[in-house]
């Protein structure tokens, strides 16, 4: 099927609908509505930010976080990349925990680590009165102390056979 172009003037209208669709959980049609409105406008960074926020909720969905990140990449603004990046890693690590496959808290306290780094750079950059990548950070560092079960992978010995 060929796909039929939304017009300008309704973007305004769109981008409300994409709020909505994620707050009804229905992140793969508040995707879609944000692919509408790149199609029209491919820099226009509400849209980019909503569909990085609208992959992010399907990565318990089996969706992966280089694709949030490659739309990361096109922000304009240096701060809005590193705190989203940090959030892209922040949600993989709860994605992760959700998942729970064997070692998912080894590779979940790594996340949470790149997700806290991100959050630092971020907090370099941003405005006065913007602390949300404080408020990040703490959230990552409250669940890690929280959780005795997330943390680094222990390093394996090795330990050769020795012939007698």
């Amino acid at each position: 099927f060929e796909l039929k172009p939304i017009s300008r003037d309704a973007i305004p209208e769109a981008l409300q609908k994409v709020k909505r669709y994620r707050l009804l959980n229905e992140p793969a049609h508040a995707e879609s509505i944000c692919l509408d409105i790149l199609n029209i406008e491919p820099h226009n960074q509400q849209a980019l930010v909503m569909l990085l926020l609208a992959l992010t909720d399907q990565f318990s969905d089996g969706v992966s976080p280089g694709r949030a990140r490659e739309v990361a990449a096109h922000l304009k603004s240096p701060y809005d990349r590193e705190y989203y990046n940090g959030m892209i890693w922040e949600r993989s690590a709860q994605a992760l925990l959700r998942r729970g496959a064997p070692n998912a808290s080894f590779a979940a306290y790594d996340a949470y680590l790149r997700a806290m780094d991100y959050y630092e750079r971020a907090q370099a950059l941003r405005s006065p009165g913007n602390d949300d990548s404080i408020l990040r950070w703490n959230s990552c560092a409250r669940v890690l102390n929280g959780n005795p079960n997330l943390r680094q992978h222990p390093e394996e010995e090795f330990n050769p056979l020795l012939n007698e």
